[in-house]
């Protein structure tokens, strides 16, 4: 799998950006098939740090929800992603604003 395509995008939300204030940690949204050494290699190459622990977790998918529409009733499921919460080595810093 290639590098380019196992990141899809970092998450930027409040709890995530206390992790990284307190603990170094960051968090991704990754591709559903990426492994944990893949998406080791990708952060590594992509930011140039020493990832130290890397913790997966899939959202989405499962039972389906039922809407009511004027056409009648509808079944859909959530979309699924896969999240990655990064540990990096002390003193090493992934800077998410440069490409702002």
């Amino acid at each position: 799998m290639a590098t380019k395509n196992i990141i899809v995008k970092p998450i930027i939300t409040e709890k995530v950006s206390d992790q990284t204030e307190r603990l170094n940690k960051y968090g991704f949204v990754v591709d559903n098939r990426a492994s944990k050494d893949e998406i080791r290699e990708a952060v590594e190459s992509t930011y140039g740090v020493k990832v130290e622990g890397i913790n997966t977790m899939v959202y989405g998918g499962g039972k389906p929800k039922m809407k009511y529409t004027t056409k009648g009733v509808s079944y859909q499921r959530t979309k699924m992603f896969k999240k990655a919460i990064i540990t990096v080595a002390d003193g090493d810093v992934i800077d998410l604003y440069s490409s702002i």
